[in-house]
């Protein structure tokens, strides 16, 4: 069993053991952890080093912490985006049945999902493959992908100050070189999520997770 995967199972029994305690307890029991910030310093340099000038970058990180992100895809990671719950069914299926997931964000109505560079051209070749996008009375969750060439947006290395976005990361990156899922993995990910979704459409009851202490 990888180190990841005991932390995500620990984190899962401490889910289980409060998953009966109303919301608003939990969050001031557990305070600020449901958003989740970019503390791990090998992550932050990992994060810079999509950019051109990754020392420029940090240095201006660190006078603007709370500033979103927007960096280049295609070398150190491609993005792949969700609707936010389809992609949180789909990072679910990750963590039950596949390998876990990378870094993951969230903003506004959609799931970032951080992958592997080349991720973004060969999923969507496997998507229209697949004729994803289901037909006009049977539409299919729209995954966007981003590879080179694209800026992805992502949340601040702080969390949001009072009154700003709520976008967040859920996992942040940590260490020098973080796991990143490939385009078969989230091709199956997002298939499994269809499946789930079709067995629930009306997502009353649905089990939504938020997964800010997965790893």
């Amino acid at each position: 069993m990888t180190t990841s995967s005991t932390e995500w199972k620990r984190s899962a029994e401490r889910e289980r053991k409060t998953e009966r305690e109303p919301r608003a307890q939990r969050e001031r029991r557990g305070g600020t952890r449901a958003a989740e910030a970019v503390r791990d310093s090998d992550g932050v340099r990992w994060l810079a080093r999509a950019t051109p000038d990754p020392e420029a970058t940090l240095r201006t990180w660190s006078a603007q912490p709370h500033a979103p992100l927007r960096l280049p895809c295609g070398t150190t990671f491609d993005l792949v985006s969700a609707p936010l719950l389809f992609g949180r069914r789909m990072v679910e299926r990750l963590w039950a049945e596949g390998p876990g997931c990378g870094p993951l964000a969230e903003r506004g109505d959609r799931l970032l999902l951080l992958a592997r560079p080349g991720t973004a051209d060969r999923l969507a070749a496997l998507l229209r493959w697949e004729q994803w996008g289901g037909s006009p009375r049977h539409p299919l969750p729209p995954l966007l992908c981003h590879g080179r060439g694209d800026l992805a947006s992502l949340p601040p290395l702080e969390r949001a100050l009072p009154g700003a976005s709520r976008d967040r990361w859920l996992v942040p990156p940590k260490g020098t070189c973080p796991w990143l899922p490939g385009p078969e993995v989230l091709l199956w990910a997002a298939r499994t999520g269809v499946r789930i979704s079709i067995s629930h459409p009306a997502d009353q009851g649905a089990n939504v997770y938020d997964v800010s202490r997965r790893r």
